[in-house]
């Protein structure tokens, strides 16, 4: 019997997966979350073999909960079943050790195999989403020009970022500046949905 944790912040889509994967003669959810900051302890308290986790969650995201799975319970699998099929979170994901990466409208035969497969120790990655990663490429933007953007994602001024980051004015504006010519927008709104699009924010 492999046993299951569930890992997402809506309730109904969790329910509703738990059903179908219990309905499975070898699969059994044995603990379900909803933040992404009670996986370990959820997966260690159960004896978890291939947690299930969401990509944005309260608490912490899908993929930091991935990279701590894999430094304390190395022997619990993860299989990323998120709604936000981007190329740039699948590579963060499996940068992070998760086994698999399946979109949430994957049918539930699907769903249960790719589980089985990441058991086994199996890569499992949507197709779709495989090629579309391999179209886009790695994140062109360095670390410090990926904190810019995404304290720029809430609107905040140049002087509302520069102090959030503790940077100059100067530098932040270096930095969307740089942004804004990497991913081709024409502004810093445009520079923040196409970053968002291909997953390099989180």
């Amino acid at each position: 019997m492999i046993r299951l944790l569930l890992a997402d912040d809506q309730a109904l889509v969790r329910g509703a997966m738990a059903a179908l994967l219990d309905l499975e003669a070898d699969l059994t959810v044995v603990a379900e979350v909803g933040r992404g900051d009670e996986v370990v302890d959820a997966a260690r308290d159960n004896a978890v073999d291939v947690a299930l986790l969401d990509v944005q969650m309260p608490g912490l995201d899908g993929i930091a909960a991935a990279r701590q799975l894999a430094e304390k319970l190395p022997e619990c699998r993860v299989l990323m079943v998120t709604t936000f099929g981007r190329a740039g979170y699948l590579r963060q994901a499996m940068a992070a050790g998760a086994g698999g990466f399946v979109v949430k409208d994957t049918p539930a035969r699907q769903l249960a195999d790719a589980v089985r497969r990441v058991h086994q120790g199996l890569r499992v990655v949507d197709p779709a989403l495989a090629a579309q990663s391999l179209a886009h490429g790695d994140s062109p933007l360095t670390d410090r020009e990926t904190d810019v953007l995404r304290a720029a994602r809430d609107g905040g001024t140049v002087a509302d970022i520069a102090r959030e980051l503790r940077l100059s004015d100067g530098t932040v504006r270096n930095h969307l500046s740089a942004v804004i010519g990497k991913t081709g927008a024409r502004t810093r709104a445009e520079a923040v949905r196409l970053a968002s699009d291909h997953g390099w924010l989180l």
